[in-house]
C-alpha cells in the first residue's frame, strides 16, 4: 500500500483533477468506483449546486470521494460549510493561501490537500499542515503557474523539499506518465484532461470531441496577467493573441475575457467564442472513454511499463 492510496483508503494511486465544468457527480463517482479518488469541482458550481452534486455522489459510490474548492472563488465561506455540513472527508484546496483554510478543514476531521506550481508553495503547504501536496507542471490544463515550471522538473524539486506525501500533475494521461511520475519522486498523480474526455465527464461533447482532435502545438498558456491559463487555439484564443499585440492593460483583457467564458466554451459547447482549457497531453487522447476503461488501461499500462524496466539495465 503506497502513502496516497493509504491516505484516502483508494485502490490506486490515481486522482481525478477538479476540472471546472467537467468534475460532476457522475465523473467524480466514477472514479472512485473504478479505484481512484474522484473530486467535484466546486469551482463552476454555485454553493446550492455542489450540495446537491455531494449528495448525489453520495448515493453513487461508496467509495471514498472528495471536493477541489479553489479559494479565489466568492461564497468560499458558504462552500466550506456545506462541505462540512454534508460530512465531506476530503478536501483539495488551490488557488490561494493554504494558511486561510487548513487548520479550519483538519479541525473537522478532513483530509486536506493543496495544489501548487513551485517547490516554494510546496513549503508553504506544508507548514500550513495540509496532509499532501499536488505539484502541478506546466503542461496542465486549465488555470496554471506563472512560472512555467515542468512537471519533469518540478516534481523531484519539490520532492527534495517536502517530507509529506506529493501528488504529480501536469501532462499525465497514460499509465507510462504515472510511472514516469513517481520515479520522479511522487506518491501518485492527479489526472485531469484524460477524464475530461471521459463519457462521465460532464463537460459538452462538442469539447470532447475537440479534445481529441487536439495535436501536440495545438494548446498554449495565456492570459498571466489575470490568472495563466492553457487554451485550445480557437477564435477566442485569437482574439486574445490580436489583443496582445496591441500591448493591452490588465482592464482590456478582462473585458475581452468578459464573464463565463469557460462555461460557453467547456459545459455549453461554443467551440468559437468559449475558453477551451486543456493539458498539452491531449495530444495522447484518441478516444472519448468509458471511466473505468481509462483506469484500467492506466495501470495495465503502468503495470507493463514496470516490467519492461529490465530493458534499461546496463
Amino acid at each position: 500500500m503506497n502513502k496516497i492510496t493509504q491516505l484516502f483508503n483508494i485502490k490506486y494511486p490515481i486522482i481525478q483533477g477538479g476540472m471546472i465544468w467537467n468534475s460532476g457527480y457522475k465523473l467524480a463517482s466514477a472514479v472512485s468506483n473504478a479505484g481512484g479518488l474522484g473530486l467535484i469541482g466546486a469551482g463552476s458550481m454555485y454553493p446550492e449546486v455542489l450540495r446537491e452534486h455531494i449528495q448525489k455522489c453520495k448515493k453513487a459510490t461508496n467509495k471514498p470521494f472528495g471536493v477541489n474548492i479553489p479559494m479565489l472563488y466568492p461564497n468560499i465561506e458558504e462552500i466550506m460549510n456545506i462541505v462540512i455540513e454534508e460530512g465531506v472527508k476530503i478536501v483539495f484546496t488551490s488557488a490561494g493561501n493554504p494558511k486561510t483554510w487548513t487548520t479550519f478543514l483538519k479541525e473537522k476531521g478532513i483530509t486536506v490537500v493543496h495544489v501548487v506550481s513551485s517547490s516554494v508553495f510546496a513549503l508553504k503547504a506544508q507548514e500550513a499542515g495540509v496532509d499532501a501536496i499536488v505539484a502541478e507542471g506546466f503542461e496542465a490544463g486549465g488555470h496554471n503557474g506563472r512560472d512555467e515550471t515542468t512537471t519533469l522538473t518540478l516534481i523531484p524539486m519539490v520532492r527534495e523539499k517536502i517530507k509529506i506525501p506529493v501528488i504529480a500533475a501536469g501532462g499525465i494521461a497514460t499509465g507510462r506518465g504515472m510511472l514516469a511520475a513517481m520515479v520522479l519522486g511522487a506518491d501518485g498523480v492527479q489526472v485531469g484532461s484524460r477524464f475530461a474526455a471521459s463519457i462521465e465527464s460532464s463537460a459538452h461533447n462538442n469539447f470532447k470531441e475537440t479534445i481529441v482532435k487536439v495535436k501536440e502545438g495545438d494548446t498554449q498558456l495565456t492570459l498571466k496577467e489575470l490568472a495563466p491559463v492553457r487554451l485550445i487555439k480557437n477564435k477566442f484564443y485569437n482574439d486574445v493573441q490580436e489583443l496582445y499585440e496591441k500591448s493591452p492593460s490588465k482592464e482590456d483583457l478582462t473585458l475581452l475575457l468578459g464573464r463565463a467564458r469557460a462555461k460557453k466554451g467547456m459545459f455549453e459547447g461554443d467551440l468559437e467564442e468559449g475558453e477551451l482549457e486543456i493539458g498539452q497531453i491531449a495530444g495522447l487522447i484518441h478516444e472519448i472513454l468509458p471511466v473505468a476503461q481509462i483506469v484500467q488501461e492506466m495501470m495495465d499500462e503502468f503495470g507493463i511499463a514496470c516490467q519492461e524496466k529490465v530493458k534499461f539495465e546496463f
